[in-house]
């Protein structure tokens, strides 16, 4: 069962939160995100194919994770399994971080997040300035790494932790299923023909896919993933390589691309240059993909994701290119 925002805040106790400082409604502007229409960079494309992106870097904590981050929280405490004096811990690779950090603050939320090394300077900044403790893994061993030191803190210390393992929680995946896909389907007027996605945790793609396969089985979903296992797209998997998420189905996509981090970084400029979208790289992977799709179809609407802002990722080398 899935609690409304307000239930959070009445279930959590005054001993943890002052009421007084919820009378914003930040939780309440998780979602709703509008769907853009992308221009300059499918000019060459018949009119009769459109792509859209869901601007999900708009969302109050800047990605497409605040939609899970609430709703594994509000899972949490359905279940019980987060209580007062708990302290949310989990490995990221950042920006389901800095959504469980901002749901934190706003709460009175104590969040321990543990991230590689190599994340972003951005993202480190943005968790400390929320207030969030951070410990810092082997770069090399990427979020794999994070996983496993999170899971060796649980374990030698488990009434000190709520632990809600986004890799494996169902509420991740049903945030999308109850929330982005019927978004969609609405946006688009129920015309949506394809949908194209990163996998990470998987969550995004997951839901979205059963929520629109469930309207219409007709409609194509295709999952994106970096081209190698050493790439530089923080957030996306090599699931061929990597721990595979429990929340992944394989047999869901109806295809899978393959995006070079070069690839990725070059539509993440143009999305910045040509449609003034500052965006993180992983949405220019999706973008990427999403225009190859496009350019296969006489007729059709994809539809896409925005994952993050591009304001992470402003010290990063590749915004130098040309």
């Amino acid at each position: 069962m899935e609690l409304p925002a307000s239930a959070v805040t009445d279930t959590l106790q005054s001993d943890v939160l002052d009421r007084d400082m919820l009378d914003h409604d930040v939780l309440d502007r998780i979602g709703q995100t509008p769907l853009i229409r992308l221009r300059r960079v499918i000019d060459h494309l018949p009119d009769s194919v459109t792509v859209y992106a869901k601007a999900e870097h708009l969302n109050p904590g800047g990605s497409v994770k605040d939609r899970p981050a609430l709703s594994m929280i509000r899972a949490g405490l359905a279940s019980g399994a987060l209580r007062p004096g708990k302290t949310l811990i989990d490995a990221t690779s950042g920006n389901t971080g800095i959504a469980y950090a901002m749901i934190g603050a706003a709460l009175g939320l104590p969040v321990t997040l543990v991230m590689p090394a190599n994340a972003s300077r951005e993202r480190k900044l943005i968790l400390q300035a929320y207030g969030a403790e951070l410990i810092l893994t082997d770069a090399m061993e990427g979020t794999d790494g994070a996983q496993r030191h999170v899971r060796a803190l649980v374990a030698a210390d488990p009434t000190r932790y709520f632990y809600p393992d986004q890799y494996n929680n169902d509420a991740n995946w049903r945030a999308h299923f109850h929330g982005t896909g019927p978004e969609i389907l609405d946006q688009t007027d129920g015309r949506i023909t394809h949908f194209v996605a990163a996998l990470g945790t998987s969550g995004t793609f997951t839901g979205v896919t059963r929520r629109l396969k469930a309207h219409d089985p007709a409609i194509r979903c295709i999952s994106v993933q970096p081209a190698s296992p050493l790439h530089g797209l923080e957030g996306m998997k090599h699931m061929e390589t990597a721990i595979v998420p429990g929340i992944y189905d394989p047999d869901l996509p109806d295809a899978t691309l393959r995006i070079t981090t070069e690839d990725a970084h070059a539509m993440t400029r143009r999305l910045a240059r040509e449609e003034g979208l500052l965006v993180g790289p992983s949405s220019g992977a999706n973008v990427a993909a999403a225009v190859q799709v496009a350019e296969e179809l006489e007729a059709g609407v994809v539809v896409t994701i925005l994952c993050d802002t591009g304001m992470r990722y402003l010290s990063d080398d590749f915004w130098k290119a040309d």
